[in-house]
């Protein structure tokens, strides 16, 4: 087959010289089948980025997949077989193997796919030119579209050939083109027009998605290391309030900003929280820690309460997300020393145990003083010590 635009994968990218994943390729070539990595492991090689999945893609169809490996003595397993993909197994570690696939019907959620052995027919079935990419064994790059290297390499995020088509297959791409802008674009050449149009003109479609689909991509999302720009044009482009009715992107610069200047891994929750929005836990299908961290973080930023107390009683992560929201909307700095304190707070122990009170008191008494005590001694900073806060009236 022709093969246009071949570049080369780097030689430390790890899969490809890894004698487990070379297995895996060996038995599938075997007697003849194409093989290829494809998707995130092949754009993330070029771009120097590693984490993603080792994907691969084949002409040979499953039961062919499934009968070379078990020839070669490799376990399989048939985890989306109806959709042309097996596991295989090597030393332990699961691939994927996606048999060449071409779109028959799809309604904007899910799609009905024939089996090809067309890796052109494949690749125009993706979402964006740096996804439809593909390597050898040996670590030469296809790129069957002739747009993907080049898109990749100048890190522009394109939808292959019409953005339209390509968002009514699939809602969820529309999402997905603002986070991977936030992962990968270089934020000097813009955001596509024609994206933007497009994705304009289908907001309507994102409303029939799944929450669990829509919490996931946002959660990649927010992750970025700077979103801010990407949910800027998101919420421009009307797609932000079809997600998150009554969300805000005022303040979530200032929150990417603050927790840079304090050294902070990024924490999608305190962006999400930073947004605002109605109803976020459903709509997005958080889970119960998540809807938990949030509702605190909600909570938290308008009330009184003091810094070391909500250390004390919530712990860093919810204290931090508390000092940075009140710095955000109170367009305050932060120093990382800032942190110090919060640190302290959670870790600090309580002196006073119950059985200290008794027998003087008992019962709802003993609880009552208790929490008092308690309160003296955290309104104190945490500096009253045991024998103070027993002689406190």
């Amino acid at each position: 087959m022709d093969r246009p635009d071949l570049t080369v994968i780097p030689p430390q990218t790890p899969w490809l010289t890894d004698p487990t994943v070379q297995s895996v390729c060996q038995a599938i070539r075997a007697e003849g089948a194409e093989i290829y990595f494809v998707g995130g492991c092949v754009r993330d090689a070029l771009l120097d980025l590693h984490g993603s999945d080792v994907d691969m893609a084949t002409n040979a169809p499953p039961d062919e997949v499934t009968r070379l490996a078990k020839a070669n003595g490799l376990k399989v397993v048939p985890t989306g077989i109806d959709h042309g993909t097996v596991t295989v197994v090597s030393e332990g570690t699961g691939f994927e193997i996606t048999t060449f696939r071409r779109d028959v019907e799809t309604d904007g959620r899910r799609a009905v796919v024939a089996f090809s052995d067309d890796i052109l027919e494949d690749a125009s079935r993706r979402d964006f030119t740096l996804n439809a990419l593909y390597a050898t064994p040996e670590g030469e790059v296809v790129d069957p579209l002739g747009q993907g290297i080049e898109d990749c390499l100048a890190r522009r995020i394109r939808f292959i050939e019409n953005a339209d088509a390509r968002i009514k297959e699939d809602y969820l791409r529309a999402l997905r083109f603002f986070r991977f802008h936030a992962w990968y674009a270089d934020p000097s050449k813009g955001f596509d027009a024609d994206a933007l149009d497009a994705i304009a003109r289908n907001t309507a479609g994102l409303e029939t998605l799944s929450a669990e689909r829509l919490g996931a991509e946002m959660r990649r999302l927010l992750a970025a290391p700077d979103p801010a720009p990407a949910v800027a044009a998101m919420q421009q482009a009307g797609a932000l309030p079809r997600v998150l009715p009554g969300s805000d992107i005022t303040f979530l610069g200032p929150v990417i900003h603050l927790e840079a200047a304090l050294s902070l891994t990024p924490n999608w929750r305190y962006r999400l929280a930073a947004l605002g929005g109605q109803d976020v836990s459903d709509r997005l299908r958080l889970s119960g820690k998540d809807t938990k961290v949030l509702d605190a973080l909600r909570d938290e930023i308008g009330n009184a309460t003091p810094m070391l107390e909500i250390g004390y009683r919530q712990g860093t992560e919810i204290a931090f997300g508390v000092l940075i929201l009140r710095a955000a909307m109170a367009n305050q700095m932060l120093e990382p020393a800032a942190l110090d304190p919060l640190r302290s707070a959670s870790q600090a122990q309580f002196p006073v145990r119950a059985k200290d009170l008794m027998p003087a008191f008992k019962g709802k008494a003993l609880g009552t003083r208790l929490a008092l005590l308690e309160r003296r001694w955290v309104a104190s900073d945490f500096r009253l010590t045991r024998e103070e806060l027993m002689t406190l009236k």
